[in-house]
C-alpha cells in the first residue's frame, strides 16, 4: 500500500487521490495526518504537504485541494518534458508541479464555474477553456501526468504494485431523430412535403416520396446496420433515444409510435439503450424523470445512463437533476463542435461538485469525438488524421475511446462517407 501523508484531509484531496491513484493507477493507497504512522510505515509512501518530514517522496502541495469553493486562481501553463502542466511546486518537490491540484481543476471542471459568456444553448464554450487556449485540449493530459508520476514512483519504489489498463473503445450511438420521413404522421409529413417543395428541395421530395411508397428504407433508420457492424467487430456500444414530445428543439417521431417503440426495444435486444434527454427537459427534473420512466416501460428494464441534448451541461445543476433523477453514468462531457478532452483525461470519473464540497453519486464517461466537430473538417484523410490523432493519445495511456455518432448523420448524402469513416473507426480502433 501506498501511504500519502498530508497536514489535513480534505474531500478534495481523497477524491483526487482515489482517481489518479485507484482508478487511473490502480495502487492501493492510505492517507494519514500522524507522522509517526508515516514514519513507521516501511512500503512506499509519500508527503504532499508544504515541507518534507525527512528525505521521502515530496510532492509540494498548492492550496487547491484544501480550499472550498471558487477562488480566482491563476494558472500559468508550462511544459513538463513536453507534456502541458501547471502548479509549479518548486525545486524540492520531487516533481515540478503539483499534477493532484492540476487534475482535480481539470476534472472538477473548476474552470466552468467561474464567469464566462454561455452560448444561445446555454454552454461552455470550448474556446474558454484552458486546453483550448494552450493547445492541449487534444490530450488526456490528467492520465499522462498520473503516468509520468507512477514512473518516479517506480524510480523509488521497484516494489510498488500497480494495475495494468487496458485500452478500450466504445461507440455511443445518438437517436435524438430516428428517422427522417417514417413514423410522423400526416400532419408532420405533408408539412415537410411542402417545405421541400417550396424550397425546391427535390431530392428530398423524391426522397420523401419513395421511402412513403416503401420502395425506400429510411435513410436514418440504420439500426440493423450499426448493431451488424457492432457485433462483427465486438464494440461495446450503448444507443441513446430521445423518448420526448415535440418540442423546438426535440424533433424525434412520436413517443406513441408503436413503430418507434418496437424499433427501441429491438436495439435493446443487441445493445444498450439510454436516454438521450431532451431539450425541455435541460432544467425540468420532472420532465427528465418522466421521459427516464417512460422509456424504462418500453425496454421494461431501468434506464441508468444518460446524455443530454446537444450537450448541454450547466455545472453543478446538470449532475444534481440527473442524479435526482436516479440517472448513475452520463455520457455529456465533451465538446459538439471542438474533438478533445473537455476534462483533461479519457479515464471515467465521479462528477465532483465544488459547492457542496463532496462527491456526488454519478460516473461521467468523457468523450473524445463528436460527429458534429468532424464535420467541420476539410475532406476524408483530415477527419482520418484527426480521429488517428486522438486514438494514439489514449491507445498511449491505455485509456479509453469514447466515439459519439448519430444515425442521422451515419445516414445522410453528405460530402463525406460517414459510414465508410465509421466502419473504418470500428475495425482499427477497437483494438
Amino acid at each position: 500500500m501506498l501511504l500519502i501523508y498530508t497536514h489535513k484531509i480534505t474531500p478534495r484531496f481523497s477524491y483526487t487521490m482515489k482517481q489518479v491513484f485507484t482508478k487511473i493507477l490502480g495502487i492501493e493507497i492510505g492517507f494519514t495526518t500522524k507522522v509517526e504512522d508515516f514514519i513507521k510505515h516501511n512500503e512506499a509512501k509519500i508527503t504532499y504537504t508544504k515541507q518534507p518530514l525527512q528525505n521521502e517522496f515530496f510532492v509540494r502541495s498548492n492550496n487547491l485541494l484544501f480550499e472550498q469553493g471558487i477562488n480566482d486562481i491563476q494558472v500559468a501553463i508550462v511544459n513538463w518534458e513536453n507534456v502541458p502542466c501547471f502548479f509549479a511546486t518548486g525545486e524540492r518537490s520531487n516533481i515540478p508541479y503539483d499534477v493532484f491540484a492540476a487534475s482535480f481543476y481539470l476534472l472538477s471542471r473548476y474552470e466552468e464555474y467561474l464567469p464566462h459568456v454561455k452560448d444561445i444553448h446555454g454552454r461552455f464554450s470550448p474556446k474558454d477553456s484552458l486546453g483550448y487556449q494552450n493547445g492541449f485540449l487534444h490530450r488526456p493530459v490528467v492520465d499522462i501526468w498520473a503516468l509520468k508520476l507512477l514512473k518516479l514512483l517506480l524510480e523509488r519504489f521497484p516494489d510498488l504494485n500497480y494495475g495494468k489498463r487496458r485500452y478500450g473503445y466504445e461507440s455511443v450511438i445518438d437517436v435524438t431523430t430516428s428517422h427522417c420521413y417514417s413514423n410522423r404522421g400526416i400532419i408532420r409529413g405533408a408539412a415537410g412535403l411542402l417545405l421541400d417543395l417550396g424550397t425546391l428541395r427535390l431530392k428530398r421530395v423524391f426522397e420523401r416520396i419513395a421511402v412513403g411508397l416503401k420502395i425506400r428504407k429510411d435513410p436514418y433508420d440504420n439500426f440493423s446496420d450499426l448493431i451488424d457492424w457492432h457485433k462483427e467487430s465486438k464494440v461495446k456500444s450503448t444507443f441513446f433515444f430521445q423518448f420526448a414530445n415535440y418540442s423546438k428543439y426535440d424533433k424525434n417521431v412520436s413517443t406513441n409510435s408503436n413503430t418507434f417503440k418496437s424499433l427501441i426495444k429491438y436495439v435493446g435486444d443487441y445493445s444498450k439503450v439510454a436516454l438521450a434527454a431532451s431539450y425541455s427537459s435541460f432544467a425540468n427534473t420532472t420532465l427528465l424523470k418522466r421521459e427516464k420512466q417512460d422509456l424504462e416501460n418500453v425496454v421494461n428494464r431501468p434506464v441508468h445512463m444518460s446524455r443530454m441534448r446537444y450537450n448541454r451541461v450547466d455545472i453543478p445543476d446538470t449532475y444534481r437533476n440527473l442524479i435526482e433523477a436516479e440517472f448513475t453514468d452520463d455520457y455529456t462531457m465533451g465538446y459538439s463542435r471542438e474533438i478533445g478532452f473537455r476534462a483533461g483525461t479519457c479515464t471515467s470519473f465521479q462528477f465532483y461538485d465544488i459547492p457542496l464540497e463532496v462527491q456526488q453519486p454519478i460516473k461521467i464517461h468523457p468523450f473524445a469525438i463528436h460527429d458534429y466537430a468532424l464535420m467541420n473538417l476539410r475532406n476524408r484523410t483530415e477527419i482520418v488524421n484527426t480521429i488517428k490523432r486522438i486514438y494514439v493519445e489514449v491507445r498511449n495511456v491505455n485509456g479509453k475511446l469514447v466515439t459519439v455518432f448519430s444515425n442521422e448523420l451515419l445516414g445522410s448524402n453528405g460530402k463525406h462517407e460517414w459510414k465508410s469513416i465509421y466502419k473504418e473507426i470500428l475495425s482499427e480502433y477497437n483494438v
